[in-house]
């Protein structure tokens, strides 16, 4: 892609030329989701660094995430956007498309930054004809939390698959001592919305398709189906959300759970409000030492496995004073980038992995970051090599339902309507058997529009 020359108002005579850009830019207005205190400090910071390099001001406006979709509407419509924005997965493409966003300018920045050096899977969410739609800065990917010495004591196998899930479950499961999985059943519970779309992801099951609605399939569906009921009932009775996965096997009472990575410091003994109690140690690295990750999961119909995942991307908006917000955006992905990610290291994994002369830069930068709330210790203290590479691999198969179709928007309210959960649900309590259950599926899906 060519580089492009934007001409710059200024209230200084003369001509400006590109070399002169940064220095006499306007301030930049840069709007994030990343509003606590601390986080926004750091961020500050980070847009002290660039003006020291660049002398480009750049103000860091707060945005609450709930107003985002809103706020860029109503500024847009205006004329009035900020230069960038940094935004979650489900405006990227919808805010293309609406011209709110300048794919030409993220586009160029994220070729120049070199495109090989980013996760695939991060990249394809936000996919447009010759480029993307936002740069992809950081993101995580919903896991499977193993204990990794019991399935090395085993000789288990890392519960990569439904297949290998099942054969850990049949070894494992020895209730009340141990359950073999705590899974998520409580319907009113996001939860459980996340945890099946994860499941039914790695099967490769879809409930949309470029026109929208498109009827689960059978098979597909069947198995999936068939896998999660298995591990409710390798669970706990009850209504199990988040809250009994966490105390359960922080207890060292489960074998498996589904979790996202914000439990990755807590089971290390640095947050008080969260200790591991699986010792009399509450500070204890104990439990973090025995645990493995898993976080492409794969069913019998999609050997290849997907990753449930949680993107967030840096949008130059058509308002922008393009080349300074293009400088700014490169930037935070480069020099800065180490700055961007430890606002919150175990819920930004680094998109982008390294630079080409280092191909594993970031990730190994990454890994050094300090986590935690009570007290702080860099991942790589806390895990092995091998867990953190497998961490940082679900970016490379990271997917969600509608991403690719244009039918995020679709797909989310199907979730949110909680009707899968509420069907799976009485599957589980054996209402009624698979098929009936997909076919129940379908004829409410088909209802939301």
């Amino acid at each position: 892609m060519f580089g492009r020359t934007t001409f710059l108002a200024s209230t200084i005579a003369g001509v400006l030329t590109l070399g002169l850009t940064a220095a006499q830019a306007e301030t930049l207005r840069f709007w994030t989701t990343e509003e606590q205190p601390e986080r926004l400090a750091k961020q500050e910071e980070m847009a002290a660094a660039f003006k020291e390099k660049t002398g480009i001001e750049v103000d860091v406006i707060p945005v609450t995430e709930s107003d985002l979709g809103t706020r860029a509407t109503a500024a847009f419509a205006a004329g009035d956007l900020p230069d960038v924005i940094y935004h979650t997965l489900q405006y990227a493409l919808p805010w293309a498309e609406a011209g709110i966003l300048d794919t030409e300018a993220a586009t160029e920045v994220f070729e120049k930054l070199g495109a090989g050096t980013f996760a695939p899977g991060a990249v394809a969410m936000a996919a447009v004809e010759d480029g993307v739609a936002s740069v992809p800065v950081d993101g995580w990917t919903q896991m499977v939390i193993y204990r990794k010495d019991l399935f090395e004591e085993n000789g288990l196998a890392a519960p990569d698959s439904y297949e290998d899930i099942l054969a850990a479950v049949e070894k494992l499961h020895n209730p009340p001592e141990m359950f073999g999985f705590v899974a998520a059943t409580k319907v009113d519970e996001n939860f459980m919305s996340q945890v099946l779309e994860h499941v039914l992801l790695a099967n490769g099951v879809s409930p949309v398709s470029d026109d929208g609605f498109k009827p689960l399939d059978e098979k597909k569906t069947v198995e999936a189906l068939e896998f999660y009921k298995a591990i409710a009932k390798a669970s706990p009775p009850g209504d199990l959300f988040w809250k009994q996965s966490r105390e359960l096997y922080f207890a060292g009472k489960a074998a498996m759970i589904i979790w996202s990575p914000f439990i990755l410091d807590e089971l290390a003994g640095l947050r008080d409000s969260a200790p591991p109690t699986i010792t009399d140690d509450p500070t204890s690295t104990e439990l973090a030492s025995k645990t493995g990750v898993v976080t492409t999961l794969s069913g019998p119909s999609n050997p290849d496995g997907a990753a449930w995942a949680d993107i967030r991307y840096f949008g130059i908006t058509n308002d922008a004073d393009t080349e300074a917000a293009m400088q700014f955006v490169e930037f935070s992905m480069d020099d800065g980038y180490l700055s961007t990610l430890s606002i919150a290291p175990e819920g930004k994994f680094p998109i982008r992995r390294g630079s080409a002369d280092n191909a594993t830069e970031f990730v190994d930068g990454w890994a050094k970051l300090p986590v935690g709330v009570d007290r702080k210790a860099p991942l790589t203290d806390l895990y092995d090599a091998d867990t953190i590479k497998t961490i940082v691999s679900g970016l490379d198969t990271a997917s969600r339902w509608g991403v690719k179709e244009g039918q995020l928007s679709l797909a989310s309210k199907m979730i949110n309507s909680q009707v899968m959960n509420r069907l799976v649900r009485e599957y589980i309590d054996d209402e009624r058997d698979a098929a009936a259950t997909v076919a129940k599926l379908n004829e409410e899906l088909a209802k939301i529009q």
